[in-house]
C-alpha cells in the first residue's frame, strides 16, 4: 500500500494486535462464530510519518450502519456544548445568516448546540439508522459519505464545518478535505477533533486502535495533509475528551496567524519523539505487559469467586477485550445504556450485552470498558462504590 497521506511506498510495521474482528460488528445470535477477522496492524510512513492501519475494512460494511449514539453520554454532550459555543464566541458572535455543517454528525448532538446559538445547521451522516435518528429529532441530515462529490452538489458555503471523530475514519481521505476546502467561506473555520496518538500512546489507549481508524494523527501528520489541500491549522488545544484529544482550528492556507498554544504543541510533540519508530515500538512492548497484568487480576478475582461484568460496550473495547483474549469465562457481559446494542453479542469474545436498565444482578466487579468517561462513572455509581462494588480501570489516564 502507499501512504494514505503523502503517498509514500515505504511504511514500517509500528503495531501489531493480531487479527481482529470489525469492533462495531455487535452480532445477533445468529451471527456468533460467523463474523469475519482482518489484521490490525499499524504501520508507520517513512516519508511522512504517518501512523496508519495497512488493512482497510470497506467503509461500506463499517459505516453504512451501526450502533454508536453520540448523545447517550453526557459528557461528551457537555464537551459538544463547550466548542460550539467557543467557536461561536471567538469567531462568529456577532454574524447573523451563520451556517455549520457537521461532518459524520452522527444523532445531531453537536449540531443541536450550534442551532441553540443562531446556526443553520446541516449534518452528513453514512448510518442509515443513526440519520433516521437525527432527522426524526428534527436535525436537516444527509444520510450519504461525504466527500468532494457531494460537497459539489451542496453548492454552498459555511462559516463553520465540524468533523468529530471522523476526520481519522475516511477511506476517502483526500476527497473529504478538498471538499472541506471547497464549502469553507473565506474566513470560515473548520473544526477538526481527533484522538491525539502522542497521548493514545502515553496513556497506553491502544483501544482506540481499530478497524475505523484507519489514520492516528499527530500535529505534524495532520498538518501534512492540511497543506496538501491548501489549508492551515492555526490554532490547537488538547482536550481531555477520550482520554486526550486535539480541538484543531483550520483555515484556508495564510488566512489566520498561528497561535502560541499551537507552537508550544508542537514543540512539546517533537521533544517527545512522538513520532519516531522508536517511540511505537516501545508502545507496542508496554502492551504485553500490560495484557499479561490485566490477565492476571481478572483470573485472580474470578478464582477468589466473584462476578466481573464489563462496564459499557464501546468499540474500542472490543479491541481491548480480543487483544487480551478476555471470554465470557472471565467477564460475564457487557452493560451498556445505548438501546440500539440491545441484546447484542460483542465480535469476537461473544460477550452478551445487557442494558443497564434490564440488570437482574451487581457483580463484585465493574471492568471499566468506557474508561474515557471515568469521571462521570464514578459520580454516577457512588451508590455501588459505597456498597464495595469495585471499578477496575484497565485504561487510567491521570485526569
Amino acid at each position: 500500500m502507499n501512504c494514505r497521506i503523502c503517498d509514500g511506498s515505504e511504511l514500517d510495521l509500528a503495531v501489531d494486535l493480531g487479527q481482529q474482528p470489525w469492533c462495531n460488528h455487535f452480532l445477533t445470535r445468529e451471527q456468533v462464530g460467523k463474523e469475519p477477522f482482518y489484521p490490525l496492524r499499524v504501520v508507520l510512513c517513512r516519508d511522512c510519518q504517518a501512523a496508519q492501519l495497512d488493512f482497510t475494512v470497506r467503509k461500506e460494511i463499517m459505516f453504512g450502519d451501526h450502533t454508536y449514539l453520540s448523545g447517550v453520554t453526557r459528557s461528551l454532550n457537555d464537551h459538544f456544548g463547550r466548542v460550539a459555543a467557543a467557536v461561536d464566541h471567538r469567531f462568529f458572535a456577532d454574524r447573523s445568516g451563520k451556517a455549520v455543517l457537521d461532518i459524520g454528525s452522527n444523532d445531531g448532538t453537536q449540531l443541536q448546540h450550534f442551532r441553540q446559538l443562531g446556526y443553520t445547521i446541516l449534518g452528513v451522516e453514512s448510518s442509515r439508522t443513526t440519520a433516521k435518528l437525527a432527522q426524526a429529532a428534527g436535525i436537516p441530515t444527509l444520510n450519504e459519505f461525504f466527500n468532494l462529490e457531494v460537497a459539489r452538489r451542496l453548492d454552498r458555503q459555511f462559516e463553520v464545518i465540524n468533523a468529530a471523530g471522523v476526520f481519522f475514519h475516511l477511506e476517502e481521505l483526500h476527497s473529504v478535505t478538498e471538499g472541506i476546502r471547497e464549502l469553507l467561506k473565506d474566513d470560515g473555520v473548520f473544526v477538526v477533533q481527533f484522538l491525539y496518538m502522542k497521548r493514545i500512546m502515553e496513556n497506553l489507549a491502544f483501544d482506540q486502535i481499530y478497524h475505523e481508524h484507519l489514520l492516528y494523527y499527530n500535529l505534524q501528520t495532520i498538518e501534512t495533509l492540511l497543506r496538501r489541500h491548501e489549508l492551515s491549522l492555526f490554532d490547537a488545544y488538547l482536550d481531555p475528551i477520550h482520554g486526550g484529544s486535539i480541538i484543531g482550528f483550520v483555515g484556508h492556507a495564510g488566512r489566520r496567524p498561528v497561535t502560541d498554544r499551537l507552537r508550544q504543541l508542537r514543540t512539546e510533540e517533537t521533544q517527545a519523539q512522538a513520532n519516531e519508530l522508536s517511540t511505537y515500538h516501545r508502545f507496542a512492548q508496554r502492551l504485553v505487559s500490560m495484557k499479561e497484568e490485566n490477565l492476571a487480576y481478572l483470573r485472580r478475582t474470578r478464582n477468589a469467586g466473584k462476578h466481573i461484568f464489563g462496564l459499557g460496550a464501546p468499540v474500542k473495547g472490543n479491541t481491548l477485550l480480543n487483544y487480551f483474549g478476555i471470554g465470557p469465562d472471565l467477564i460475564e457481559c457487557l452493560v451498556e445504556k445505548n438501546p440500539l446494542r440491545r441484546g447484542l453479542i460483542s465480535p469476537g469474545m461473544h460477550l452478551p450485552v445487557v442494558l443497564e436498565s434490564e440488570l437482574t444482578a451487581t457483580p463484585d466487579v465493574y471492568y471499566v470498558l468506557a474508561w474515557n468517561f471515568k469521571r462521570e462513572i464514578l459520580a454516577n455509581y457512588q451508590p455501588l462504590l459505597e456498597r464495595g462494588v469495585e471499578f477496575y480501570f484497565p485504561v487510567n489516564p491521570p485526569e
